[in-house]
């Protein structure tokens, strides 16, 4: 998925994160981030929420501001918050509600899983290629209605999309494994930064299939392994806001089971 807004700020944080390492050859069990590190992505983003509230209140009509505090929002867990910046984003710009897949993302996380199923329908009529789309409605409705009607419901997609997500649907499908999405991945004869990007989305999309079929715990495993990917942060707005949505959700499972 694309954004309308580029965020340079995770940037730096990212490259700071790589020179101290990320922590690879910790046990499974490790959170992916150490507490600085998560600390430092606290403090970034509650500046921007901040700094962007003080936008909107000199300018109630600030677009990019709404769109700013809204994913700061998002990646401070405040999903609530961010549907109602991203709505106030609709109000004034009308001609941008159906192509909205962020708002369908802090739907999901709200608990308010119809609407965020009807936001990704919504986003099917503006563009019938992107299958992440349609990874989005499936794990909406299936939280909503149950897998049987989600996999009755599956979009409809005539052209090719880029790996790994033809893969992904197939396995939402119930037509593919997990070990085959990524044992594909691994011998596919592709450059280092797409076998990467492949997995990075591969753990990702098998990690939230885990979650709503009710395994925590593989979920954890693989939404760990996106969030402790290179290719994810450090590449543009769309697979940041998805390593974001990894990163959340990991610690999410994790928070939950120490309870």
């Amino acid at each position: 998925m694309t954004g309308l807004v580029r965020l340079g700020i995770w940037t730096a944080i990212v490259a700071v994160g790589m020179s101290r390492g990320f922590a690879e050859d910790t046990p499974e069990v490790a959170p992916p981030l150490t507490a600085d590190q998560s600390a430092e992505l606290t403090r970034t983003w509650e500046k921007v929420r901040f700094d962007m509230t003080k936008a909107i209140e000199a300018n109630p009509k600030n677009l990019n501001a709404y769109s700013r505090r809204g994913d700061a929002c998002f990646f401070l867990g405040r999903f609530e918050e961010a549907v109602a910046d991203y709505d106030e984003m609709n109000k004034l710009d009308e001609s941008q509600a159906s192509s909205h897949w962020r708002r369908g993302i802090a739907l999901f996380y709200a608990g308010k899983f119809k609407d965020a199923a009807a936001q990704f329908e919504s986003y099917h009529s503006f563009d019938q290629v992107d299958r992440e789309n349609g990874i989005w409605r499936y794990l909406s409705q299936y939280k909503a209605f149950g897998r049987e009607k989600a996999r009755e419901g599956l979009l409809k997609y005539e052209k090719d999309d880029r790996e790994p997500f033809p893969s992904v649907y197939k396995l939402f499908a119930g037509t593919m494994k997990p070990d085959e999405i990524l044992e594909r991945i691994e011998a596919a004869e592709i450059s280092k930064d797409e076998r990467e990007k492949r997995l990075f989305y591969a753990h990702l999309y098998i990690g939230l299939n885990h979650t709503v079929e009710g395994d925590a715990a593989a979920a954890q495993r693989h939404l760990r392994l996106s969030t402790l990917n290179k290719w994810g942060p450090a590449a543009g707005y769309g697979p940041n806001y998805m390593w974001h949505v990894g990163r959340l959700h990991e610690e999410l499972l994790r928070t939950s089971v120490k309870k």
